[in-house]
């Protein structure tokens, strides 16, 4: 049942987002008058060469790993969809492109040493994750890998918007104390938030150019608080929703993976000069700290949803 259902369409949809991902990196070195440079560059990166040569084999090599970590990446998106009763879509689509580009900014880091991300152009590897992203799951959607919910009938329901809000606003509290505690032991009370504001409203790209600027303190905080909220209302109703179907706890967890990756990406995009290695670890934490706080809070308000855990957890059927 699992190789049928969710293996062959998770691994073929897995490689048809490298494929698609392979040949807008071939489009860009081509105009750059160096086709295959990418793939050879990310062979030399993954094996520490430091020289990169364009050649078959090494082209090859590395295509045949990009298609297998692809497809591995697809079965578990397809388990995934298919565990949370989710209908493949779009938005589905840009989630795991924003997921694989934070997963291979991270990677890159962690095990070769080198930002991959920066040597090949964040805008370009975003974008290229974003359509590997959503032709895998279009390819998903296509095959009908999972059941609609209807999310709009969902959030009608009265208490999701004041619970979602209330829960937005612990994890927003989280976030900013931990960084002011940070920045407050840092010498530099206020700085991570003067830092996203002054990239977000004043197109600073420098960290030297940074000053504490209550300004950009207060529009950030604006813009901060706004996305916690949206965040807390759909983490709401996906609960809801886990009441009647506790397997889609899951989506709980893929929401969260998704909100740190849109985070990450975010600064990758405006404010990639904070990105030095205490200040991802740090970004990282204080979102698990607030993931926490929200979590808590909602759980405690979903007595239903812990009788129905508890009795028969995450395998019970609608």
């Amino acid at each position: 049942m699992f190789m049928k259902r969710f293996f062959y369409p998770g691994a073929l949809s897995g490689m048809l987002g490298a494929v698609a991902m392979a040949l807008w990196f071939l489009a860009i070195d081509a105009s750059q008058g160096q086709p295959f440079r990418t793939p050879a560059f990310l062979e030399a990166a993954l094996l520490g060469r430091d020289t990169v040569a364009v050649a078959p084999g090494n082209v090859v090599l590395y295509s045949v790993i990009h298609l297998a970590l692809f497809a591995l990446a697809g079965v578990a998106v397809a388990w995934l969809l298919g565990r949370i009763k989710a209908v493949p879509g779009v938005l589905a689509g840009l989630i795991v492109g924003f997921v694989l580009y934070e997963l291979v900014f991270f990677a890159s880091v962690a095990v070769t040493g080198v930002d991959i991300v920066e040597n090949l152009g964040w805008l370009e590897y975003l974008t290229g994750n974003l359509i590997a992203g959503v032709t895998l799951v279009g390819y998903l959607h296509m095959m009908g890998a999972a059941p609609e919910v209807h999310w709009w009938s969902i959030m009608r329901r009265q208490h999701i918007l004041t619970e979602g809000i209330v829960a937005g606003l612990i994890g927003a509290a989280v976030v900013a104390v931990w960084f002011l505690i940070f920045d407050a032991v840092s010498g530099q009370p206020f700085f991570t938030p003067s830092a996203l504001g002054s990239a977000l409203f004043f197109g600073v790209t420098d960290l030297d150019a940074v000053s504490i600027h209550m300004g950009a303190v207060v529009g950030y905080s604006a813009v901060h608080l706004g996305a916690f909220a949206v965040m807390g209302v759909v983490a709401s109703a996906v609960l809801t929703q886990a009441e009647e179907v506790p397997p889609l706890l899951l989506g709980a967890v893929l929401l969260f993976v998704a909100f740190e990756a849109a985070f990450m990406g975010f600064i990758a995009l405006g404010a990639e000069f904070l990105l030095g290695p205490l200040a991802w670890t740090s970004i990282a934490f204080a979102n698990v700290l607030a993931a926490g706080g929200m979590g808590y809070y909602l759980w405690r308000k979903h007595p239903k949803l812990r009788a129905a855990f508890a009795a028969n957890p995450l395998d019970r059927t609608a």
